[in-house]
């Protein structure tokens, strides 16, 4: 790399209003995130309606405090890279078309991000990604295993069949009335609970690297209505701790088999549910013993951020990649290679 190469990167694909100057794809300059927690709070979970409008509100503020951080100007960029899908579209297109305008009025080139390249390369900007190296995904609306051989190369190995991770913990700690988002709650409760209620593990086929947690979830709601119709207490500690089990112990297990099967040299965790504290601690814990370098970043960049999205939009922009201005917002876009 002849100059360093700075990237501003804007990220509206849920309920976080972001923006983050990154350089030469490792280095986050500046990082700010506005969220809507307490706002979608009251709801329980996000609408979509709400994150848009909030989005609006906020993303202008959010790039320019983002050069403010960053002590940089338009003038000092190299493009601007935006998550293009997926996503709530209305939310999406909020970033886009700002991203659009920013870059048209600066004469800098535009680059659309894949929401989930922009979590794994999320890592990358903790150190440096080794091939081949496998990323396991997981967050509200994905649950996958992606095998990379190099820089923009994806190959996807496994995914959810039905409820994503994070989508059957939303579910899970609605049912035990806990507040939005679920994930954090049922972590902690499962974190501090001494006994945990036995839930069933969906292994799917032998030789198969997908997942399904549908199941899981209705044997949680089924085992809490089984105790109250019985009139007994219910342990939401032990129920919050059964389900985490289950699910960290199926993530675990499918991820150090295909690692070994295909010989990466690197294993790395990605998305929101990646900041599961029990889910980091097998991962961390189970590789250790096999002796495969795993990496997972820190809870700031497990949840949706711009730097990410920096951090990929950097190597698509050495590889040539390039949008243009009719972008517009793909709510189902596909994870494929650019390379």
């Amino acid at each position: 790399m002849e100059k360093d190469v700075y990237i501003l990167g804007i990220e509206t694909s849920c309920d976080e209003t972001a923006a983050s100057v990154v350089k030469n794809g490792q280095t986050i300059i500046s990082n700010v995130v506005a969220s809507q927690i307490k706002s979608q709070q009251r709801f329980g979970g996000v609408v979509p309606e709400i994150a848009s409008r909030h989005h609006v509100e906020q993303i202008t503020f959010v790039i320019e405090e983002a050069l403010h951080e960053a002590k940089l100007s338009p003038s000092d960029l190299d493009a601007v890279a935006v998550t293009e899908g997926p996503g709530l579209v209305g939310a999406l297109l909020i970033g886009i078309n700002a991203a659009k305008a920013f870059a048209f009025a600066n004469k800098l080139p535009i680059i659309g991000v894949h929401h989930i390249a922009g979590h794994i390369y999320a890592n990358q900007l903790m150190q440096p990604m080794e091939f081949p190296l496998l990323a396991l995904i997981v967050s509200g609306g994905h649950t996958e295993l992606v095998l990379m051989k190099d820089h923009g190369s994806f190959e996807l190995i496994g995914e959810t069949r039905d409820d994503a991770a994070g989508e059957a913990y939303d579910k899970v700690a609605r049912v035990l009335g806990l507040p939005y988002p679920g994930g954090p709650q049922i972590d902690r409760l499962a974190l501090e609970s001494d006994e945990a209620v036995e839930f069933p593990r969906a292994w799917l086929e032998p030789d198969s690297y997908d997942f399904s947690f549908s199941g899981l979830k209705s044997a949680v709601i089924n085992y809490k209505h089984n105790v109250e119709q019985r009139g007994g207490t219910v342990n939401d500690q032990a129920i919050a701790a059964g389900f985490q089990q289950s699910v960290v112990d199926v993530l675990t297990e499918k991820t150090v088999r295909a690692a070994e099967e295909f010989k990466v040299k690197q294993v790395i965790a990605a998305g929101g549910v990646a900041a599961n504290k029990g889910l980091r601690n097998s991962l961390e814990k189970t590789f250790k013993e096999k002796n495969i370098p795993f990496y997972v970043p820190p809870i700031a960049l497990c949840t949706d951020n711009a730097a990410m999205i920096a951090a990929a939009g950097t190597m698509m922009y050495l590889e040539g990649e390039r949008g243009t201005l009719s972008m517009n917002g793909r709510p189902g876009m596909p994870l494929s290679s650019w390379k």
